[in-house]
This record gives structure tokens, sequence and C-alpha cells, in this order.
């Protein structure tokens, strides 16, 4: 079992990193609420992951864009986000990705699901991610598998939404930044080899140089 893919995505999503949002967005919820929160979050986070692993790749050959470019665009993307956490910002969000997510919250959307699933938990980098890693897949139960890293990321951020609070005061601000670069740090060096990857397809001359 090739675990890669399970890796990429818990350096991607970040649910620890995450962490600080979920506790600003939900002060002031009862705990029923907040509970809610949690259960829709974690939900969303698989049904994005699910999806892409599943139909992911179909959609790109609909508009005729080929795996090799794809993991070219899809590697760099990751190579971003992996910057921007090894500078302890989430994954796949800017600020103003939080600010219109804010919004779109404020104008009735569940915030479990904008802005914290979409796109603090989830967004480009992990739906890229996961159409790669299809597009490797020979059968249905290696395609069954990463559909099952999507529950094991769906229950990572319920458990660590659940224990918000107690990680948020055991690590600190700066516990949660030294995690997020750490994860950032693991993330660049997989987008270089998901990038290279892509660069030998579009450009076989390469392989030549890079085997001597």
């Amino acid at each position: 079992m090739d675990l890669k893919p399970l890796i990429a995505l818990l350096a991607i999503v970040n649910p620890i990193g995450a962490i600080p949002f979920f506790i600003s967005f939900t002060q002031g919820f009862s705990r029923e609420q907040r509970l809610r929160t949690i259960r829709v979050s974690a939900f969303s986070a698989f049904v994005v992951i699910a999806v892409s692993a599943v139909a992911g790749l179909q959609i790109i050959e609909f508009f005729g864009i080929s795996i090799a470019s794809f993991q070219v665009g899809g590697g760099t993307l990751l190579l971003i986000s992996s910057l921007q956490m090894l500078n302890a910002k989430p994954a796949d969000t800017t600020k103003e990705d939080v600010d219109e997510g804010a919004e779109k919250a404020d104008a009735g959307a569940s915030i479990a699901v904008v802005p914290l699933t979409i796109p603090l938990l989830t967004g480009p980098a992990t739906i890229s991610t996961m159409v790669i890693y299809a597009e490797r897949t020979r059968h249905w139960s290696q395609l069954g598998t990463l559909v099952l890293y999507g529950v094991v990321i769906g229950v990572a951020v319920y458990l660590a939404f659940a224990a918000s609070g107690r990680i948020a005061r055991v690590l600190g601000k700066t516990g949660i930044n030294v995690m997020t670069r750490l994860m950032g740090l693991i993330l660049a060096a997989m987008a270089v080899e998901i990038m290279a990857d892509g660069l030998v397809k579009l450009f076989p001359v390469l392989a030549s140089h890079l085997s001597r």
C-alpha cells in the first residue's frame, strides 16, 4: 500500500494548522453548534477528496488536459502551497480567500463548508494531488484506497477540531507554526517529485539526462 498520497494529503490539509481558524470562527458557538460544525467539516473534507479521486481524472480529460501537464501544474501549485506553509500560513488559502469565505458565511452559507473546509482544509492543491495519484491507479482496489484515505483525512479533521481547545493550549501558537512548517517541508519534497515526473513525460529527452 502506497502511503505517499496519504502523507501528501495530511501535509496539505494540515488539520492542526487550521485549528486557530476553527477556534476563531466558532467563538460564541454553543457546544451543539460546535459539534455540528466539526461533523460537517470532516464530512465535507472527505467528499472533496473522494470526488477528486473518483471523477477528477475524467474531468480534466473532458477539457483535453494531459496528465503530464496537470502534474507539472499541480506540482507547481503544491510547491507554492508548501512555501506558504513554510511561512506558517495554511496551505490552500490566502487572506483574501478567508475574507471572501467569511463573507459567504455571513450571507448564510455554513462556515463548516466555507471557509473551514474550502479553502482552509481542502482546495486546489488537495484536488490536484488526488487527480495526480488517481491517474497512477491500475485497479479499483487502488482507487478505493484513495477514497479510504479520504475517510482517514475526515477522521483526522474531526479529531483535531474536537480536541482543538486542548491542542491549542498544549502547542501554543509557536507549536502550531512549527508543525505547519514541518508539513510544508515534507510537501515541498513531494511537489518536486511530482513536477519532475510530469516534466519527464512532457520532455522525454530529460529522462536520458537524468539517468546519466
